[in-house]
């Protein structure tokens, strides 16, 4: 039986988006500006954000298990740990529960709206630009559906996309990056706000 003194729990700050924000403006931000030719530095900045926050926070939510037991660490914010009643213990065991899927659903529904936002910066992209991004939008957040199919479970099951369904993404990206896709998308989507907050 392990030591309880040989867990190096770290809970992120209260706030979980700052923390990312500001992860993500010291290293995704400054390598997406190339992708951006035709943005303001202040237009793209929001939309890029967005995109490394939704990639880290899908990485955190994806791992939340294997970083508390083959790392010690918990990536979650201890305020939210609060809100919902899950505890470091409870994770460390890898005890589900509904506490723990009701945080993930949270988790789950602050990380697509991340992707929503993201989503706005596909359009600022050169056309030639835009497929790669949005394809890695799409496969990314499947990952989140997947750990939904896993009944939020991310302390015992790893939730991934496989190579074939990552290709079947594909058409349907491409797609997503067509002005058509504006006015015709795909069913169950709406058209993406392009307005800047």
């Amino acid at each position: 039986m392990e030591c309880m003194h040989a867990w190096s729990i770290v809970v992120v700050e209260e706030n979980i988006e700052r923390t990312n924000e500001r992860s993500v403006t010291q290293t995704f931000l400054p390598l997406s500006y190339p992708l951006f030719p035709h943005s303001s530095s202040i237009t793209r900045r929001e939309p890029a954000l967005s995109l490394g926050v939704a990639f880290q926070l899908t990485n955190i939510l994806r791992d939340v298990g294997e970083d508390a037991v083959q790392r010690g660490r918990i990536y979650l914010p201890q305020e939210d740990l609060q809100r919902f009643g899950v505890t470091e213990e409870q994770i460390r065991e890898q005890r589900l529960d509904d506490n723990y899927r009701e945080m993930m659903k949270f988790q789950i529904a602050r990380a697509r709206m991340y992707y929503e936002r993201a989503r706005r910066g596909v359009f600022m992209l050169a056309p030639e630009s835009r497929l790669p991004v949005q394809s890695s939008l799409d496969a990314y957040g499947r990952i989140l559906d997947k750990i939904e199919e896993n009944d939020y479970d991310s302390l015992t099951k790893r939730a991934y996309v496989d190579k074939w369904e990552k290709l079947a993404i594909i058409p349907f990206s491409w797609y997503r990056t067509t002005e058509l896709s504006q006015m015709l998308p795909l069913p169950g989507e709406k058209p993406v706000d392009l307005t800047i907050a």
